[in-house]
């Protein structure tokens, strides 16, 4: 049989990525996807979403991760929108102490909107950006202590990252893939689709252009 003409298996996992406003959730998705930092900040505005395509081991896995806009009124998007998530990334900038203490609360928020009831067996990763600030001299929330928050939550894993240099944003995303691959196969209704003759180095990017997102 000709392989060229089967489908390929490819899963789609939906990956929400939650912080505080002017964490580094964009930039650390567009160096992810595109290799791109700015030094402009431009806030996000509702929600927009960036996909990339993964293997793990003999699996093509499509990460569809959304950014969010920071403002703790997130819930106004709707439980629907997270709905269906495999996986949620909570970002904090290790030089601003506030953003490392809303974790709890995006955490909360989160499961209460989209997984009321089980909190205990959804994945999240925790990410500490912005690293290289002032040669880590900025910094006031610790490694250790944020190793402890995670610790005391279930062992959530923990990075520590930098969008600007490019550092460990690769191995924090391959992290939440098998992660979310992981939970997706405990998931009552998978996300499989199948793609004919689709590339297996395909990245794209959906702009929500008119629906008040961010462009």
């Amino acid at each position: 049989m000709d392989m060229s003409l089967n489908m390929k298996r490819r899963t789609l996992l939906k990956v929400i990525v939650l912080g505080d406003s002017g964490v580094g959730k964009t930039s650390l998705m567009n160096q992810y996807v595109y290799k791109k930092f700015s030094q402009q900040y431009k806030a996000t505005i509702g929600a927009d979403f960036v996909t990339k395509e993964v293997q793990i081991d003999d699996k093509l896995v499509t990460l569809q991760i959304w950014d969010t806009a920071g403002q703790e009124r997130f819930q106004s998007l709707g439980a629907a929108f997270y709905r269906g998530a495999d996986c949620c990334a909570l970002v904090y900038d290790v030089n601003v102490l506030k953003t490392f203490e809303t974790l709890d609360n995006w955490r909360e928020e989160f499961l209460k909107q989209v997984y009321p009831g089980v909190p205990e067996t959804f994945p999240f990763i925790v990410v500490g950006n912005k690293i290289e600030v002032d040669g880590g001299n900025s910094r006031v929330v610790s490694e250790k202590k944020a190793k402890e928050w995670c610790v005391s939550r279930g062992n959530i894993p923990y990075f520590e990252t930098s969008a600007k240099e490019d550092y460990s944003i690769d191995e924090a995303f391959l992290c939440v893939a098998k992660t979310a691959l992981v939970y997706e196969h405990t998931r009552p209704h998978p996300h499989d689709i199948y793609f004919q003759g689709i590339s297996d180095t395909v990245s794209e990017v959906v702009e929500q252009r008119g629906r008040g997102c961010a462009c």
